[in-house]
């Protein structure tokens, strides 16, 4: 794994934190609202495995919303520019 690799993938995380954080905070603001509309992609109950002696349930959800796209594409495009 180069540095690169690990640098997109930070500012990809953190778009998708801050993304959540603004949605969360916007949803209930009626002329902000439109930032928190999204799709929910995922299992709606998860796969459980039971081995007698070991467990195992797998699952995973996705929201996707407005605003984790804007700030995705803003932290990935502005940190590309100041952190080379």
């Amino acid at each position: 794994m180069n540095r690169y690799f690990v640098r997109d993938i930070l500012l990809l995380c953190a778009g998708v934190v801050v993304g959540s954080l603004i949605a969360s905070l916007c949803a209930p603001i009626p002329y902000l609202a439109w930032l928190s509309y999204g799709l929910n992609f995922g299992t709606s109950s998860p796969l459980d495995l039971n081995l007698g002696v070991l467990r195992l349930t797998l699952g995973a959800n996705i929201d996707i919303t407005v605003s984790s796209v804007i700030f995705v594409t803003l932290f990935y495009v502005l940190g590309r520019k100041i952190i080379r």
